[in-house]
């Protein structure tokens, strides 16, 4: 059986990369696939930047693939270094 889960209960939960024990922070918003309706990315603010044009931090995007599993109040990922920033 599936369990659904909301957008506000993944908000909840801080990211963080198992190779390391790096704490990325919270999710802020995720990358839809319209045509299959399933997440493709989950984008996070990259709290190792200060901020970026206008003050506003970038942000990284954490693949489905890259999850490791989704606990009660963690996301454990993985291959981080491999994340690629959200430009737009």
């Amino acid at each position: 059986m599936k369990r659904v889960i909301t957008l506000s209960d993944l908000q909840a939960k801080e990211l963080i990369v198992i190779n390391d024990g790096r704490r990325l922070g919270h999710i802020s918003d995720l990358e839809i696939d319209p045509d299959r309706g399933r997440i493709i990315a989950l984008v996070i603010y990259n709290r190792e930047k200060k901020g970026g044009f206008f003050g506003k931090p970038d942000e990284l995007m954490i693949y489905w693939e890259q999850i490791v599993t989704i606990g009660s109040d963690v996301i454990l990922v993985k291959d981080v270094d491999g994340a690629k920033l959200y430009l737009e």
